[in-house]
């Protein structure tokens, strides 16, 4: 109330000072009107500021910092992501070598398997030709053998016929063993 006491004569003042300048016809400036104007203006922009701008300054700093905040996480997100496709690649580049090495040793255990079995089937095949030529060989040495004897023995015979009288001794059988070694041996010479 005291401030409304002080600025009533004020304000009588100012009505009186308006009507004598709306009498003398002439602009003039009310310098009590513009003071008072000022002041509503700055007591409403300091009313303005507290319930409008205060709130909406800090909306918007809060915003701005949400912003930020989002294009900190995007950037991060763009270097996680960067960084999972450099791992992925990578990922896949040791996958694909390994896979060669894996690719690279089978086929080197094939062909080292393949060449261990082609040196056994060939070790098989030269015991078997050895075993087939020591059978031929027994086999034509005892041919031979009992050729010799048949023939020693028709031999014999035939001595036996043209002498007369049958050779059954040792003495005999030495005889055509070694007229059959001779004869062995002179077929060898020629």
């Amino acid at each position: 109330m005291d401030f409304l006491a002080f600025l009533a004569p004020a304000a009588g003042d100012a009505i009186r000072l308006a009507a004598e300048e709306a009498e003398s016809g002439g602009l003039a400036i009310n310098w009590f009107w513009i003071v008072v104007s000022s002041a509503n203006f700055l007591f409403f922009l300091f009313i303005l500021r507290l319930i409008a701008f205060g709130p909406v300054s800090r909306l918007l700093t809060a915003r701005r910092e949400r912003i930020e905040q989002g294009l900190k996480d995007a950037e991060q997100a763009r270097g996680d992501r960067e960084r999972a496709e450099q791992e992925r690649l990578a990922t896949l580049a040791e996958a694909r070598r390994e896979a060669n090495d894996i690719l690279a040793r089978a086929q080197k255990v094939a062909t080292e398997t393949r060449e261990a079995d082609i040196a056994a089937t060939r070790a098989d095949l030269e015991r078997l030709r050895e075993r087939a030529a020591n059978d031929i060989n027994a086999e034509k040495q005892r041919a031979i053998s009992d050729l010799r004897a048949e023939v020693a023995d028709l031999a014999l015979a035939a001595a036996g016929k043209v002498v007369g009288e049958s050779m059954t001794g040792d003495r005999q059988r030495r005889l055509v063993d070694e007229f059959l070694r001779e004869s062995a041996g002179g077929d060898a010479r020629n």
